[in-house]
């Protein structure tokens, strides 16, 4: 099969070549890929990566043949995969627990966005517990999983905050379901129940000072690449700051997503999760794909398998 494997003589740290079919265990299904999503996290890990290994957490594709034990995913089904590695190829091992089914029928491309980004908004949208009539801040609501995270809280009865330095993105946002959209945690008019944070850095500090007495923050993501500087000050509890909580956020060790990203997958199937897909491209093109990536643009950039 072909695949991308590291390569670090390149200056991308990639190469395209052949490679040997993966060798499925008992509990193994495998997946002709069809489209994957490079993910922040992909570009910033390949460094350390060692040469010849496949790359890639999430990708989409239809079962060509079953795990041996008859567990996972039938013959025939469009699945939505997650694992550490190994996306970045024709051919992708899968079990039961890292898989989520789509509907006959669904498109590769919407359901490829499916395993991190839509996966880690439902999964961090949890953890602030119910929602319905509560004040919630994304921020970083331009990125993918803010761009879901904005819907979801939205269609849990939230009223939602989104924040964006992009004034041609708050239209965007509001349609997705923001309430309100600011360019900054600082300039929010009145305090928020939780915070789904994708920035970090002076981002998620300011955010955290706009949590309401029994709030929860979630740090998601890191994309600022800065570090958190608290104040002497800044965790004090009182009378309006009391039992304000920070969560950090893994989603490798998230247990048992396979019903979740089956739950996402219908939705973005039947219309009513927008996949936020921005640029198409055919998988040859991935380390163009990759410097282009470093410009700021809308949605999630998806490359197909021929």
């Amino acid at each position: 099969m072909l695949a991308w494997t590291v390569d670090h003589t390149s200056p991308s740290h990639l190469s395209l070549g052949e490679m040997p079919d993966p060798a499925p265990g008992p509990h193994d299904a495998v997946i002709q890929v069809q489209a994957f999503a490079p993910n922040h996290g992909d570009l910033e890990g390949l460094p350390s990566l060692p040469d010849g290994t496949i790359p890639g957490w999430d990708a989409a594709g239809v079962v060509v043949a079953e795990a041996a034990d008859g567990t996972g995913p039938r013959l025939g089904q469009v699945v939505a995969s997650l694992g550490p590695d190994g996306a970045w190829a024709q051919r992708r091992l899968v079990t039961a627990e890292s898989v989520g089914v789509a509907p006959a029928g669904a498109d590769p491309n919407a359901m490829s966005v499916v395993p991190v980004a839509a996966t880690s908004a439902l999964r961090g949208l949890r953890r602030l517990g119910p929602v319905l009539g509560r004040r919630v801040l994304v921020v970083g609501g331009t990125s993918v999983v803010g761009l879901f995270a904005v819907q979801l809280a939205a269609r849990a009865g939230a009223e939602v905050v989104a924040t964006t330095r992009n004034p041609a993105a708050r239209e965007r946002l509001v349609e997705l379901g923001a309430h309100e959209v600011v360019a900054s945690p600082s300039d929010l008019d009145d305090d928020v129940s939780g915070v789904l944070d994708l920035l970090g850095g002076s981002h998620l500090v300011r955010a955290f000072a706009r949590l309401a007495p029994g709030g929860t923050l979630v740090a998601l993501g890191h994309v600022a690449g800065e570090e958190e500087r608290f104040t002497y000050g800044d965790l004090f509890g009182d009378s309006g700051r009391h039992d304000r909580s920070l969560t950090t956020f893994f989603l490798g060790a998230e247990a048992n997503i396979g019903p979740d990203m089956t739950w996402l997958a219908t939705r973005i199937h039947e219309g009513r999760l927008d996949p936020v897909v921005g640029a198409v491209r055919p998988w040859r093109e991935l380390p163009d794909a990759f410097a282009a990536g470093t410009e700021r643009t809308y949605g999630k950039t998806v490359l197909t398998i021929d």
